[in-house]
């Protein structure tokens, strides 16, 4: 096998050659290392940005409850015995005072008045004889025509016709007090929230045939911590909103005098706007939260897109003299529009990323543009 040797010279040209080459990569690739420095950094996003502002804010603290009735009256039956004959009103109906609500059968109480009305008449006759009798007994008393004993008996028989006249005009007012009783009326103005009347039914003194919301009205009865319950005023405005999302504005008629052992809350009287159409928003028995007005302060506001909420955590980023961002752990509180209180955590001086901060992270390199630049841009 023959072996092919180079000679002393070639050997040392393609040594140079190869050298040549090494040195031309290195020198590229320093090239493009210093043309990529060269380069400037570029902004990760465009933003505007704002400065915190003092604004004055409502205190309110917020509570659940029920809603209720104010007053919830019992109509029973006032008369015992009797047939129910008619119901006129059902659960959810609108009533009057004054209005009949429920009917009993009256035939025998009818009899019963005519016949005390009878009674009253025989009386009264039995009297009108015996007043007779005693008026001549004391114009002979003086003649000797009748005896000490006789006029005695004539003069307590007046007194007694008379008192019979009484006792039966009594029975007679019993009696058409009965009659008036067959007829269940409303005691008040308000809405039927139970019925247990049915027709036909014979029913006793006091059992109950309906139960009245008095006037429509409906308190919201607010549980209050103890801490909480000094705050509370009465006559504070308080906004009530039920969990159908239907909103009143009420107040505060009284604080409960007593804490319950057990939860340690209070109990608040909150009367609500009074309503007699049956469908009113708000029915007694619904859950409702509220917020109870205690007054105002003063407070550090940013806008609402400056918070960026993360891990359970609020932050702001603020823009820095590199135009790049420090984020920021901030405590929020009240809220009202499109602003938010920030309790702890940010300097009234600093300047913070409003729009965009979202989509910020720690140190990111941003480009600042006036809001109504970033305005025209998001019209475009």
């Amino acid at each position: 096998m023959t072996s092919t040797r180079l000679k002393p010279g070639a050997a040392a040209i393609l040594a140079l050659f190869c050298s040549l080459c090494f040195l031309g990569v290195l020198a590229s690739a320093g090239a493009a290392a210093d043309d990529k420095k060269a380069e400037p950094a570029k902004p990760a996003l465009t933003v505007t940005t704002g400065r915190p502002q003092s604004a004055t804010l409502p205190i309110r603290l917020g509570a659940n409850g029920n809603v209720a009735a104010w007053q919830e009256a019992v109509i029973g039956s006032e008369s015992g015995g009797l047939k129910l004959a008619e119901v006129r009103v059902n659960v959810g109906d609108v009533v009057k005072k004054g209005q009949v609500l429920a009917v009993f059968s009256s035939e025998t109480v009818v009899a019963d008045v005519e016949q005390a009305r009878a009674l009253v008449q025989e009386a009264q006759a039995n009297a009108a004889a015996a007043e007779a009798d005693a008026q001549r007994a004391r114009a002979l008393k003086d003649t000797g025509a009748f005896s000490e004993q006789q006029i005695t008996q004539y003069l307590t028989a007046e007194r007694t016709a008379s008192a019979r006249v009484a006792a039966a005009k009594a029975g007679l007012a019993q009696q058409q007090l009965r009659l008036k009783y067959t007829q269940v009326v409303a005691p008040d103005s308000g809405i039927i929230s139970a019925r247990n009347a049915t027709v036909g039914a014979v029913v006793g003194v006091g059992t109950e045939l309906f139960r009245l919301i008095r006037q429509g009205r409906l308190e919201w009865r607010a549980e209050v911590t103890a801490a909480e319950l000094v705050r509370i005023k009465p006559g504070a405005k308080v906004a009530v909103k039920a969990a159908n999302g239907s909103e009143l504005t009420g107040r505060v008629r009284t604080v409960g005098p007593t804490i319950d052992p057990q939860t340690r809350n209070a109990l608040v009287y909150v009367d609500l706007p009074p309503s007699l159409a049956a469908n009113a928003p708000f029915k007694a028995g619904m859950f409702a939260s509220g917020q109870f007005e205690l007054g105002e302060s003063g407070a550090l506001t940013v806008p609402t897109q400056a918070i960026a909420v993360r891990d359970g955590f609020s932050y702001v980023f603020r823009l820095n003299a590199d135009q790049r961002v420090s984020q920021l752990k901030v405590a929020t509180g009240r809220r009202l529009g499109e602003r938010v209180e920030v309790v702890s955590g940010l300097n009234p001086d600093a300047v913070i990323v409003v729009s965009g901060a979202g989509f910020l992270n720690d140190g990111d390199l941003v480009r600042n543009v006036p809001a109504a630049a970033q305005g025209a841009l998001a019209r475009r």
